[in-house]
């Protein structure tokens, strides 16, 4: 069973991001606030879950949390920025979007590095998708959003299989690259090999 919050005498807000390790596509982020008394057995870390368990959940996190939100930055931004800072700028975007229902006193961010967000404390769990239900829970809203970003960018370009691989580095994503070229939503300053 995930832990319900780090101190409970704060009102803290999850953050968790998807695709940092994608070709294309923008990385998605999410802060979530979630009650503190909230149970939920099922929730866990999303690569833990089948699609099919992270789209139930997504509804009830949806309708349970206090608030939600979810953000990203674009591939063209990851280009500009790189990669990790673009991580943080969704997670910032995300708290900026929570904050105007309510404000977190602060932020579990999953991961060993975050770039402080302006006036609130922060504490970095590692695998804290594994061990803390609001990250864990943003980490399902992050995936499922980005999962549909990519799922309608597939309808546009069927050719790179973007419903199936989400935009990751598989093999036939790296061959499709090579043969079809890239497209707008590809991140230009990641290395394609094959």
């Amino acid at each position: 069973m995930l832990l319900p919050y780090f101190n409970q005498n704060y009102v803290e807000a999850g953050l968790d991001e998807a695709g940092r390790g994608c070709l294309a596509g923008p990385v998605v982020a999410a802060a979530v606030i979630l009650p503190k008394d909230y149970q939920n057995e099922l929730l866990n870390d999303s690569k833990q879950l089948t699609k099919e368990q992270r789209v139930a959940l997504r509804i009830e996190i949806e309708r349970d949390a206090l608030v939600w939100a979810v953000a990203e930055a674009s591939n063209h931004e990851i280009d500009e920025i790189n990669i990790l800072k673009a991580s943080f700028l969704a997670m910032h975007r995300a708290v900026d979007k929570i904050s105007e229902k309510l404000k977190p006193e602060h932020l579990l961010v999953d991961g060993n590095r975050f770039t402080p967000y302006p006036m609130l404390p922060h504490t970095c769990i590692v695998k804290g998708d594994g061990k803390y239900l609001s990250i864990a829970a943003a980490s399902i809203l992050a995936k499922t959003y980005r999962d549909d970003i990519m799922e309608n960018l597939a309808l546009e370009y069927p050719q790179y299989k973007w419903q199936q691989n989400a935009g990751y580095p598989t093999n036939f994503h790296r061959k499709a690259i090579l043969k079809f070229g890239f497209t707008p939503h590809h991140r230009m300053t990641f290395k394609v090999r094959v």
